[in-house]
Order: C-alpha cells, then sequence, then structure tokens
C-alpha cells in the first residue's frame, strides 16, 4: 500500500510515526497491523494524497469517489444494476481501472482489467479492489457472496496462503485474467440497503470492510469447506454435515438460508469448483472427472457443466489453453 505514496514523494516516515506504527512491525516477518490502525494510515494517506487509489493510477481518485459510487446504486433494484451502475461509474472517472461482468449458464464473472501506469507491484492494488467490490456487494444484499472461485493474473506472492483468509474458494495464480466467479442467482438478490444505512455505512468505512461479509467465517465456507476435502461430494449427507457441526439439520437449514444459500446450492458451487478446477489445472480425463463428481454416465455430467458454465467439458478445457 506504500509503494504508491512513495513513488509520489509522500513523507511516509512522517505519517507512520504520527499514527504510531513502527516500521519494523511492518518489515518483520509475520508483521500486522489491526483493522483500526489499517483504516488509519488509509485514511492519512487519502488525506495526504487526496486519492482513494494512493497513487496506483496516473490520475488521482479524488476523495469521495468510493462514496458517490456508493450514492449512485443505493437506489438501484438488485445486485446486476448495482454493478453494471457501478462499473459505468467507475470508467467515467477513470480508463486504468476497469470492470467486466459477463453472464454465463449459471455463472456470474466480474473481471478486473489494471493498466497499471506506474508499473507498480499490482498485487495489493488489485486484490484490495475484488475485496471491495465482494463484500460491498455483500452489503448491498445483505448476504455473503458465496464465491466458486477467484483467478489472479499475477503470479503466487509468498505468502500465498494468506489468500485463504480473504477468500473463501479456490484461488488460481498466474492466469489470462483476474476475476471473480459466482452463481449469477446472486445478481437477482435485490438492495436492501438504503441512503439511511449508506450513511452509517460510509461512516465506518474503511475498516468495516476488513471484517464485514467475511465468507471464510460463514456456515456456508464451513460446508464448503468439509465437502472439498471430502473423497467426494455425494459422500456428504447433510445429516453427517449437521451432526459435524453440532446442530439439527432443522437448525442447520434455517442458518443457511439466513445466510442466503441452501446445501444443494453449496453442493453445486462445489462440484462446479471442483469440475473446473479438473479441466483447468490438471489432466484428469472427463470420464474421470464425471465419477468424481458422482455422476453414473458422462452423458449427464456434460449436460450438468454445460449447464452450469454454459460451455462443454471439452470446450472449456480447450478455452484455458
Amino acid at each position: 500500500m506504500l509503494a504508491g505514496p512513495r513513488l509520489h514523494g509522500v513523507d511516509v516516515d512522517t505519517i507512520l510515526n504520527q499514527l504510531g506504527i513502527e516500521q519494523g512491525r511492518l518489515n518483520s516477518e509475520g508483521g500486522r497491523l489491526s483493522k483500526e490502525e489499517f483504516g488509519r494510515l488509509q485514511r492519512a494517506l487519502w488525506n495526504e494524497m487526496d486519492d482513494e487509489a494512493t497513487g496506483f493510477l496516473s490520475l488521482p481518485l479524488r476523495q469521495g469517489y468510493f462514496s458517490m459510487k456508493c450514492h449512485s446504486t443505493i437506489t438501484c433494484p438488485n445486485l446486476r444494476r448495482v454493478i453494471l451502475r457501478g462499473i459505468r461509474f467507475c470508467g467515467v472517472v477513470t480508463q486504468e481501472l476497469s470492470f467486466t461482468l459477463t453472464e454465463q449458464g449459471e455463472e456470474a464473472k466480474l473481471q478486473f482489467h489494471y493498466s497499471n501506469p506506474r508499473n507498480l507491484d499490482p498485487l495489493f492494488f488489485v486484490t484490495s479492489m475484488m475485496i471491495i467490490w465482494v463484500r460491498w456487494c455483500s452489503w448491498m444484499i445483505d448476504r455473503p457472496i458465496l464465491l466458486d472461485r477467484v483467478n489472479f493474473s499475477f503470479p503466487a506472492p509468498d505468502f500465498a496462503e494468506e489468500f485463504e483468509y480473504m477468500f473463501a474458494c479456490r484461488h488460481y495464480f498466474g492466469q489470462a485474467e483476474t476475476s471473480i466467479v459466482f452463481n449469477r442467482r446472486f445478481l437477482e438478490r435485490p438492495v436492501v440497503q438504503d441512503p439511511q444505512s449508506l450513511s452509517e455505512f460510509l461512516a465506518n468505512a474503511p475498516e468495516c470492510l476488513l471484517s464485514r461479509y467475511r465468507s471464510d467465517n460463514s456456515l456456508t465456507a464451513k460446508i464448503r469447506g468439509m465437502l472439498q476435502t471430502s473423497d467426494s461430494v455425494e459422500n456428504l449427507p447433510f445429516e453427517v454435515v449437521a451432526d459435524r457441526l453440532h446442530m439439527t439439520t432443522q437448525t442447520l437449514r434455517r442458518r443457511l438460508k439466513e445466510e442466503g444459500n441452501a446445501y444443494q446450492e453449496i453442493k453445486d458451487s462445489v462440484r462446479r469448483d471442483t469440475a473446473t478446477y479438473h479441466l483447468a489445472r490438471l489432466n484428469t480425463p472427463i470420464n474421470d472427472i464425471a465419477a468424481i463428481m458422482g455422476f453414473s454416465e458422462p452423458s449427464a455430467f456434460n449436460r450438468a457443466f454445460k449447464k452450469w458454465t454454459g460451455m462443454t467439458p471439452g470446450a472449456y478445457r480447450d478455452s484455458c489453453g
């Protein structure tokens, strides 16, 4: 985060000293800032630079950018309109950071485009934008968005394991694009926030985006983890999941409903993710993938995969190069 300010000549050391943050903590292995410290540091840099992009773009995103984007979308009827209007708003302000929403089969994909005009390491800036979009969209519909997978165009960093805490799904580095993929049903979710709740939300930003709607803390994410480590998705009945979580099936079903998900939807999400993983990253024969997915016939798997992604398994594998 400090690379952009330093490139622009900001006296970062003075700002850190004023905030009581020791340089040694930032440079030490495993060093951490609390979310309150991080929020104060981010606001101090925004104030100093009048730039919510903190120098990662050639022209600043003036203070109020995120706030105005929120105000421009708060009256949208559903998440699809929120994302599309948010994309348009960003395009009015800058051409160096843009987004594309595509829908194919049961999947929706939000793709991130960053021209990196300062030739800085894009990892922090791009990852931050992705987290902001996921958690902001989750807040708008008051439901954690169940991500299927996340793709990064940059190579895996030394601390790649940290991404497990940021995105509760499989993530892939060194890909042709940077994108988040989720079930398109979330796009139909109505916006439940209003101008009054928006004022409260913005008053607690950016700290609220660091702690709210972290899907890794949800029951949905815990169940995804169980299914992903199971020998087969079909070998983990709902009753067994409830028992492992020390709940009755009725309580678990109610809790999942409160999170906006159902067990079958979580299973389908894991099946999609596992299938695309085998197709894109491994050389597993398609017939074997069908068996892993619990399909009795490869033809049934082909139909299901095309419904999920809009492509046959073979065509999807070819598209991954």
